[in-house]
């Protein structure tokens, strides 16, 4: 199976009316027996849509005239980005597996991203929770599940740089150290 942890930043919380602003992904497949990240990709994309929330902006703390101007047109970003993930993939059949923390945000804006720009979706219409996820292996309560708090319930995992915290890039290749490391992790009894 191939799974790709994503992050997106985007203008606020909804498809339509805010911007994708930009998307990190990063593979992961399960090579020697563990769980692996392997290579990723970044993109920024171009706004399209008049809505920008001042606490998204806030967090995401991208340039909104510099995309403008540098940002890629989303039919480019959402291409680069599917052509990546097939490539990756290497011929696999199995569907590859959407993979976020919080999944239902940045699924939607994927998803419907997609669609608006008649780039076929490749994860189709579900994706893995890490929150969930961590539910099951780390028997955490849902309230508790932020990243910060499940990384520091694994072994290996740095805390992240708060400087480039919510730089999608960044943000998907420690989502997939995470991952690798609760999939890897040994069942308790």
């Amino acid at each position: 199976m191939d799974y790709f942890c994503i992050d997106v930043e985007a203008s606020g919380q909804i498809p339509g009316m805010h911007n994708l602003l930009s998307v990190g992904c990063t593979h992961v497949r399960k090579r020697e027996g563990l769980y692996q990240a392997g290579n990723s990709i970044y993109v920024e994309l171009r706004p399209i849509f008049p809505d920008f929330d001042d606490a998204a902006m806030a967090v995401n703390r991208l340039d909104v005239a510099r995309l403008e101007s540098e940002g890629l047109s989303p039919e480019t970003a959402m291409q680069r980005l599917v052509d990546f993930i097939e490539a990756e993939r290497h011929g696999t059949k199995d569907k590859p597996v959407f993979v976020a923390h919080n999944a239902p945000f940045d699924w939607m804006f994927f998803a419907y991203y997609c669609g608006h720009t008649g780039v076929n979706n490749p994860f189709g219409f579900s994706a893995l929770d890490t929150k969930a996820l961590a539910m099951g292996k780390l028997r955490m309560p849902w309230n508790q599940t932020t990243l910060k708090n499940v990384a520091a319930k694994l072994e290996n995992i740095v805390p992240m740089d708060p400087d480039q915290r919510h730089h999608a890039g960044h943000d998907a290749v420690y989502l997939a150290q995470v991952f690798c490391s609760m999939m890897n992790r040994k069942d308790e009894p």
